[in-house]
């Protein structure tokens, strides 16, 4: 649950520190004084949409930090175990906002991008506003409703995937069948090109030790003579290398004294003439042994011949040919019978049809179940909001088309019957701004109660409520908060009077420069906003007796 708020440099906020507990938090104010800067704070924190016009005049920056508890959270801890950013118990998600409009986002001091912090945001917090209102004449938002009530939205979303799925092959299919003519002309020179390379079949460097072979044949007369010419001047005769080093060796013998300085120079002679000698054997038996093959060589030259007119044909490099190869034959597998033949393709789409049948049709069943359970939770919170006769209905409407659709087997709408004996029609035609707002509490409320978030906040979200019904909306609040976190912007001090914990928000000018204050009241504090939120700034003792009595009464209702 949300355990801090910092914001600092926000709207008209210099600095604010709140702290939270577990319940149902009031903010309650004058309007004006700011109360949304707490809940558009924490909407930024979640990942909201910024703008340089919410730094304070004259700051740097914007900052604000909102600090969690995740003990109780498992999708929140399994998230941040993915992503390497957990740190035990705390979340401490962080939002900077520049005076130019830059933005940077950290989740547990580590920077990250936007997305992550929506991501994570969405397991902490769900926010429920008036402007909820009018996205509940969506048809789409009706079936993210009814998914989330009936706890398959991980079904939906394997029923979407499995729809792109479909519809992407379905395409590819389409698109081969319009292109039918090219497809089999592409095919048929697919053939050709292939079998071409196939019958050169060119290996991998071969090409490189062909053109080493080819310089060794064609350059063996020239090797043959420089061999020959080599290994007469090292033994043939007495001018060779061997004769010449063998004349210096005797003349060092026959020194008529022993001169151990040229010992070493007497060594190295006698091993360069052994050295001498094995080399011209080894030449005398290359030139013996070695042998001219213009066959080979014709045939080498014809096969790198062939090598270089295949590239040029395709125009390529020599180098290129072999992966040139394997990838006309991967095309050619792909549309001659393989994954993008026609067979393959029609095989593939009635797979993934039944699929998609298979998750869609489990996915109706549970919608269905989970519809007819929430129409009549909903009319028991609209009995409670003095609805009694309206007639609220989920309302799914089957397609008939027999094919896969992107949200399963049906539509999903919200429909009401405002009278008794009057058909069901959609809100948007039935229900007036008053209604509305009742009914999307009774909506929301119930929604809440099934979610996994832990930290509900309702911004204004009893507007157009009063007289008694107002005392059940504050019921309604308390008995979420009893099991979780709930804040609550009011404007109705029925509602402010059931809180556990009541934030007052006002503004004062200083200097010529207007602040924003949050404070905690204690009780007599709260006594005081109530009968202010009762009767205004004149208050009498009537209204603060008036105020102490639904205080009182809202604090003692065990819910």
């Amino acid at each position: 649950m949300l355990t801090e708020l910092t914001v600092s440099n926000y709207a008209i906020a210099e600095r604010v520190e709140l702290n939270f507990r577990q319940g149902m938090t009031a903010l309650t104010g004058e309007t004006g004084a700011g109360k949304s800067i707490v809940l558009d704070a924490l909407g930024l924190a979640m990942g909201g949409r910024a703008d340089a016009g919410a730094v304070r005049h004259g700051a740097k920056r914007a900052d604000i930090t909102a600090s969690f508890d995740i003990g109780r959270i498992p999708d929140a801890r399994e998230w941040l175990e993915e992503h390497e950013l957990d740190d035990g118990r705390d979340c401490i998600l962080r939002r900077t906002i520049s005076k130019e409009g830059r933005s940077k986002a950290f989740i547990n001091g580590q920077p990250c991008p936007l997305s992550q912090l929506k991501e994570l945001g969405s397991t902490l917090m769900d926010i429920h506003s008036q402007h909820q209102h009018q996205s509940l004449l969506r048809k789409d938002t009706h079936r993210r409703l009814l998914d989330e009530f009936a706890g398959c939205e991980s079904l939906a979303a394997d029923t979407g995937a499995a729809w792109r799925a479909w519809n992407q092959t379905r395409q590819k299919l389409h698109q081969r069948r319009q292109n039918a003519d090219e497809a089999e002309a592409r095919l048929q020179l697919l053939r050709y090109q292939v079998e071409e390379l196939d019958r050169l079949a060119l290996e991998d460097g071969e090409q490189t030790a062909l053109e080493e072979e080819q310089a060794q044949l064609s350059q063996a007369d020239a090797v043959l003579h420089s061999s020959h010419q080599a290994a007469l001047l090292c033994t043939e005769d007495e001018t060779s290398a061997a004769g010449l080093v063998r004349q210096a060796l005797q003349q060092l013998e026959q020194l008529p004294v022993e001169v151990p300085a040229l010992a070493d120079t007497l060594q190295m002679l006698s091993e360069a003439e052994i050295q001498i000698s094995e080399a011209g054997d080894n030449l005398r038996h290359f030139v013996d042994d070695y042998e001219a093959d213009p066959a080979r060589l014709s045939e080498v030259e014809d096969r790198l011949s062939s090598i270089y007119q295949m590239a040029r044909k395709h125009r390529i490099t020599p180098e290129e040919l072999p992966e040139f190869h394997q990838r006309l034959a991967a095309e050619l597998a792909e549309l001659d019978g393989g994954a993008g033949s026609l067979e393959q393709l029609e095989a593939e789409l009635a797979e993934q049809q039944a699929r998609f049948d298979t998750l869609a049709s489990e996915l109706t069943d549970k919608r269905q179940r989970a519809a007819a359970e929430l129409d009549q939770r909903i009319a028991e919170e609209l009995a409670q909001l003095s609805m009694p006769s309206v007639q609220f209905v989920t309302h799914l409407n089957r397609n008939d088309d027999g094919e896969p659709a992107p949200h399963g087997q049906e539509d999903i709408e919200f429909l009401v019957s405002a009278n008794p004996g009057q058909p069901a029609r959609p809100l948007a035609k039935v229900a007036s701004g008053g209604e509305l707002s009742r009914i999307s509490l009774a909506i929301q409320v119930v929604v809440a109660q099934t979610s996994t978030t832990p930290t509900l906040v309702f911004d204004e979200v009893d507007v157009g409520i009063g007289g008694g019904t107002a005392e059940v909306v504050g019921r309604l609040l308390r008995s979420l908060g009893e099991n979780g976190q709930v804040l609550c912007v009011t404007h109705l001090p029925q509602v402010a009077a059931q809180s556990h914990q009541h934030l007052f928000v006002s503004k004062f000018t200083e200097a010529e420069t207007t602040y924003s204050r949050i404070e905690t009241l204690d009780d007599q504090g709260r006594i005081s906003e109530v009968a202010r939120m009762l009767g205004g700034m004149d208050m009498t003792e009537h209204t603060i007796a008036h105020a102490r009595e639904m205080y009182t009464k809202g604090q003692a209702t065990h819910h």
